[in-house]
């Protein structure tokens, strides 16, 4: 265990940092240091069990987050924006693990990342879970930390409660509300980021300095109803809902998701067949749905 790299995994018990921390746990040239805000949490004690070194950090806290980078050869880090809805907080997290990995000379940071849409498209559109998340790669970069951002898009896994299809108003059908025209829009499962971040950390001198666009595959609004449909037995439809519809829905976020679905229209740079290089196993939404058909028996 002595030999190998340790890589700090930050959110390990959360979605996107477990399914990193469990592939590295699976690698012959990596050890997991997984971090958490409660170590007595069910997730850490699994990851403990399956050989993670697991350690208290308060991401919020510049010693708490040096202390845990102490020793390690890399990371992997996620922020979160959803939590409190506030991006200034996420970006602060953000610097403050990029400072103590500039500090202590990490060789390899895996940012989960975004593009900072405001900036992109000069204020027209607004997504700050993607903004803070692109002002941290760049902050990162500003300062030299040998950092590659992996820019994750829409997940699978929100088809089974967020973007699960409605029933129509006759109840003959269930209609999938999202605004994307007849775009494609990527997605991956979040279970494939973990096998591809882990490939990427491989190979420093490939990714080092790169932003990463990662995806399964694209599909229209109307595919993803296609298989829906085959998998589930429902009629399952593109409800064909705008974007300016869907931002009066009045939900927490629905002008930030509407945006972002705008932001989408642009065919933002996600590569299907370097995800598939990255992760050979990385799982179809045909695929996923049918390992995830129980999800829907309230249908």
């Amino acid at each position: 265990m002595a030999s190998k790299k340790v890589i700090v995994v930050f959110g390990a018990t959360g979605r996107q940092g477990g399914s990193v921390a469990r592939a590295i746990l699976g690698s012959k040239d990596f050890s997991v240091r997984a971090l958490t805000r409660d170590v007595t949490r069910p997730a850490a004690l699994a990851l403990r069990d399956l050989g993670a070194e697991v350690v208290k950090c308060n991401l919020n806290d510049q010693e708490s987050v040096k202390e845990a980078l102490k020793g390690a050869y890399g990371a992997f880090l996620v922020t979160t924006y959803w939590e409190d809805f506030n991006k200034e907080k996420e970006v602060q997290q953000g610097k403050i693990v990029a400072d103590a990995s500039k500090q202590l000379g990490l060789k390899h940071v895996v940012y989960s990342g975004l593009e900072n849409v405001k900036k992109l498209t000069s204020g027209k559109l607004e997504v700050p879970h993607f903004d803070g998340k692109g002002e941290v790669e760049e902050y990162f970069w500003n300062l030299g930390v040998p950092m590659t951002s992996v820019r994750i898009p829409a997940y699978f896994e929100n088809f089974l409660n967020f973007f699960k299809p409605v029933k129509a108003s006759d109840g003959n059908y269930y209609n999938l509300s999202l605004p994307m025209k007849d775009i494609p829009m990527d997605g991956i499962s979040v279970a494939d980021i973990g096998p591809a971040v882990a490939s990427i950390l491989r190979s420093p001198d490939e990714f080092v300095g790169k932003a990463v666009g990662l995806s399964a595959e694209a599909l229209t609004i109307q595919q993803y109803a296609d298989i829906l449909s085959k998998t589930l037995g429902k009629v399952v439809k593109d409800s064909k809902i705008t974007p300016e519809a869907f931002e009066k829905l009045g939900f927490p976020g629905a002008k930030e998701i509407a945006d972002m679905m705008r932001f989408y229209h642009t065919k933002p740079d996600r590569d299907v067949k370097l995800t598939h290089r990255l992760n050979p196993n990385v799982k179809s939404f045909s695929q996923f749905i049918l390992e995830n058909k129980e999800a829907f028996k309230d249908l």
